[in-house]
């Protein structure tokens, strides 16, 4: 089974993406905040991360360049912050694919399975890849 860390700090959207995300076969972690993602992450191996960007303790920006910094791990960023450096910032900054809110959770299910498509068919490792890299 593939397992996703869903970072949001909305419970009645993260269930409804839960919902979604169990129907494609992933076994779903929650974290309602930036801290509790990165501990997540650091704890256990994912395939793949939902990452909402406003989120208490650390927001999404710096949980994604934070992960970035020691894994390749697919991330799609999450967010009701849809202005056009927003967007670019968190693609720049590591993210696979951006969505803003309010979206369809089948077309979010549908940009998980293109994004897991992708690393299956180069032959990347997912599940929490750790290269070892410098951190700034």
């Amino acid at each position: 089974m593939k397992k996703m860390l869903l970072v949001e700090d909305n419970a009645q959207l993260a269930k409804v993406l839960a919902t979604y995300a169990k129907q494609e076969d992933f076994a779903v972690t929650f974290a309602g905040d930036g801290l509790q993602a990165i501990n997540c992450f650091q704890r256990e191996p994912f395939d793949i991360i939902l990452l909402d960007i406003m989120m208490p303790k650390k927001d999404g920006f710096a949980v994604c360049r934070e992960i970035r910094a020691t894994s390749t791990i697919p991330i799609i960023m999450i967010t009701a912050r849809g202005e056009d450096f927003e967007r670019i910032m968190g693609l720049d900054i590591g993210a696979d694919d951006y969505i803003v809110k309010p979206f369809s959770p089948q077309e979010v299910m549908a940009r998980v399975r293109a994004v897991m498509r992708r690393i299956k068919e180069n032959g990347l490792s997912t599940a929490n890849d750790h290269k070892t890299v410098a951190i700034y």
